[in-house]
């Protein structure tokens, strides 16, 4: 299993569509016996928080939460004043100089699209 991702601060490698998450978005994860969550922004997202469980190096983030969690949702503010949600798992790889990578495969639930991203650990300063 790959190392913890407490702490780490992640960014996509490419953009997607205008109004989603894309380079210029940061997420800072958190995790602790077997729960995973994060908060993201930049670019077009104002705000955003997923919530999930971790088994080995699989993210399972939920679209409606996690109890025992606050209840919070998996779920994006944009830029426009609206909202998305939706459910995502990713797989954790090490990468060759130390960081880590997250394989997503995506699905909108609160309306229509789905496909896969990549995001990975900033470098070091």
């Amino acid at each position: 299993m790959a190392r913890s991702l407490t702490g780490l601060v992640l960014a996509p490698v490419a953009d997607q569509a205008p109004g989603q998450v894309g380079t210029r978005t940061r997420f800072t994860y958190h995790e602790k016996d077997g729960r995973i969550w994060a908060e993201y922004a930049g670019g077009d997202v104002v705000r955003g928080n997923l919530v999930g469980t971790r088994v080995d190096d699989t993210l399972d983030f939920l679209p409606h939460g996690l109890k025992g969690m606050g209840g919070a949702p998996s779920v994006q503010l944009k830029q426009g004043g609206t909202t998305s949600s939706g459910h995502c798992v990713s797989t954790v790889v090490d990468l060759a100089d130390g960081r880590v990578r997250l394989d997503e495969r995506w699905e909108r639930e609160s309306q229509e699209g789905s496909g896969t991203s990549t995001v990975e650990e900033l470098p070091s300063s």
